[in-house]
Parts: structure tokens; C-alpha cells; sequence
């Protein structure tokens, strides 16, 4: 019984990492897809999106939790992505050495 789910546990790890994989092909084959600017930023965004949920719900486990926790750190995510914006102004003042300057 114990052999048998590791190697399906085994089984979805390698599929999981093939699809990875493929979605990595995929964003350099975009990557010299001529095109604008934009659009190529929103594909690698959604494609990188894909990845890390992937990786975050099954090399992580994450989708072995409860719901609720998935439900908790989708708002600290954000929000901590948002405070990491309102800091990264300062750290172009620092480029210039004046870091009170405006």
C-alpha cells in the first residue's frame, strides 16, 4: 500500500516537473516571438504565474492543506507585495547617494 502512493507521489512530481518544463520552452519560444512590448510582459506574466502556483501546490504541498490557510496567504501576499512597491522608490534615491532627497 505504502509503495503504491509513493509511486504515484513519484508519478505526479515527474508530471508536474515535465509541464514546468514545457511552460519554460514555452516562454522562450515567446520570448523571440516578435511582438510588443506589453503583450509579451502580460504572456510571461501569466506563464510565470502558472509555474509558481504549480510548484507552490505540489512541490510545496500546499495543496495537501487546509483551504483556509490557502485563503489566509493569498491577502498576505498581496500585501506584502504591495509594501514591497511603496519601498522600491527609495532604493532609486539611493542609486544617486542622496537618500532624503526627493
Amino acid at each position: 500500500m505504502e509503495q503504491t502512493a509513493r509511486q504515484e507521489s513519484l508519478k505526479t512530481d515527474i508530471l508536474i516537473y515535465v509541464v514546468i518544463l514545457i511552460i519554460a520552452g514555452l516562454q522562450i519560444l515567446l520570448a523571440y516571438r516578435p511582438g510588443t512590448i506589453g503583450k509579451h510582459v502580460l504572456e510571461m506574466l501569466a506563464l510565470a504565474i502558472v509555474q509558481a502556483g504549480l510548484g507552490i501546490m505540489f512541490f510545496m504541498h500546499l495543496f495537501q492543506e487546509k483551504r483556509l490557510l490557502m485563503i489566509a496567504l493569498i491577502p498576505v501576499t498581496i500585501f506584502v507585495l504591495l509594501m514591497m512597491n511603496m519601498f522600491w522608490s527609495d532604493s532609486f534615491r539611493l542609486i544617486h547617494m542622496k537618500p532624503w532627497a526627493n
